[in-house]
């Protein structure tokens, strides 16, 4: 198989100290397929090759490493942390009841001392908690934490609107399993995940609907027997680590955002990589190997010439289970794939024959359709770059100047 003129795999780039930071292309090597990034007023967080949480700065590409020893280009939708002193549970905003909290007490998924403790002091209602104030309005909120067994079987946690409306989760340390979460009167319950991390550290989320009252109010218990946060536990000795909560006006759980008052974390712009003298093709195939985040919105890839009128998308539908094939020359398709997983996406193109690949086989042709002209910049979102910007891992993108054989799309689509 022939090299492609473009090819993004990510591998480096030109940090926030250039007044035009760029997400570096490895073909060509010169430059010209180079593409610019954008991410501005607030710092955001990665995976690093340690597997170990940290913070970049502006416009910092993220080159992530979660999970892997080949690092993806990670990009995100705005998202603001609305919990405060996130990582510091002993500031006073966080109420303890029956419970103490010993700071940087171990090593937290940032590999620095600064995890805390959390010690049940009683045998009846023991944790930590804090509140955000909201609107008199239903809500979705994502509630996030990093947690680690210390002398405790279970994590309990709750959020809860006017009494008795809540959501509850239990975690099972030894399972790694969430036991239960069910939601009490006007609050519902829609979903939760569990991500396990380096030295036993695991990422517990929920993902919940409040009710009218003006605020939410998050409690964290540690406990040795499956119960709530307010029911009693034998063992007064049972403890655990806590690092990193988030609570996030979404209904989906995205990077750590640490904070000590509110944070927002801006959107990740990755566009404008190569040019009209790279894309003079007449003919050509384009490649994204992609783990696209299931977020409920349009998000796209996109081979134009910055308008609306000659442009290809990949674009992932905010259904979270379709990916559509759209080009101005005539080609709209539809095709189901799994989000929040790998998906390997190929069309070949020229003139009244456009072929789609996906994960090493071939779904469809149209052969009624004609080139985009003019074409000169890829971009990870619509066609002129001001919205449906992409979410989710990107570990390669290619353009090639010719039509790959269907030995070779399989091939690369596998």
């Amino acid at each position: 198989m022939e090299n492609p003129i473009l090819a993004l795999i990510p591998s480096g780039y030109k940090g926030p100290t250039s007044t035009d930071p760029q997400v570096y292309s490895v073909l060509p090597n010169d430059g010209s397929g180079d593409f610019t990034f954008d991410r501005a007023n607030g710092l955001a967080t990665r995976f690093n090759k340690e597997e170990l949480i940290e913070e970049v700065a502006n416009d910092t590409p993220r080159l992530d490493y979660t999970n892997s020893s080949c690092p993806s280009l990670l990009l995100e939708s705005e998202s603001t942390n609305l919990q405060v002193y996130s990582q510091e549970f002993d500031n006073s905003a966080w109420l303890k009841i029956q419970s103490t909290i010993t700071a940087n007490n171990t090593t937290s998924p940032s590999g620095e001392f600064n995890a805390d403790k959390l010690q049940r002091t009683a045998t009846n209602s023991s944790f930590v908690l804090d509140s955000i104030s909201k609107a008199s309005v239903a809500k979705t909120y994502t509630t996030s934490i990093f947690v680690r067994q210390g002398k405790g079987n279970f994590l309990a946690i709750r959020a809860q609107g006017q009494y008795p409306s809540r959501v509850d989760l239990r975690f099972n340390f030894s399972t790694k399993q969430i036991t239960q979460f069910l939601a009490v009167s006007n609050f519902t319950a829609l979903s939760s995940s569990v991500k396990e991390f380096k030295n036993g550290w695991f990422r517990i989320s929920m993902t919940y609907t409040t009710d009218a009252y003006t605020q939410v109010s998050n409690y964290f218990s540690t406990r040795s027997s499956d119960g709530n946060v307010d029911s009693s536990d034998i063992n007064i000795e049972a403890n655990c680590f806590l690092w990193g909560c988030q609570v996030e006006e979404n209904s989906f759980e995205t990077s750590y955002i640490p904070t000590t008052v509110t944070q927002t974390r801006f959107t990740d712009i990755c566009k404008e990589g190569g040019n009209a003298t790279l894309f003079d093709i007449t003919e050509g195939s384009f490649f994204v190997d992609v783990l696209p985040f299931n977020r409920g919105l349009v998000s796209t890839i996109s081979l134009s010439n910055n308008s609306t009128i000659e442009r290809i998308l990949i674009q992932f539908q905010s259904n979270g289970t379709k990916v559509r094939l759209f080009s101005s020359g005539g080609v709209s398709n539809y095709q189901t794939i799994t989000f929040n997983q790998r998906n390997k996406i190929l069309v070949t193109f020229k003139l009244n024959d456009y072929k789609l690949y996906i994960n090493g086989a071939f779904i469809v042709r149209d052969i009624s359709a004609f080139v985009p002209t003019g074409l000169d910049r890829v971009n990870f979102s619509n066609s002129t770059a001001n919205s449906d910007f992409f979410q989710g891992e990107v570990h390669d993108t290619r353009v090639y100047d010719k039509v790959l054989t269907e030995a070779e799309a399989i091939k690369l689509t596998t």
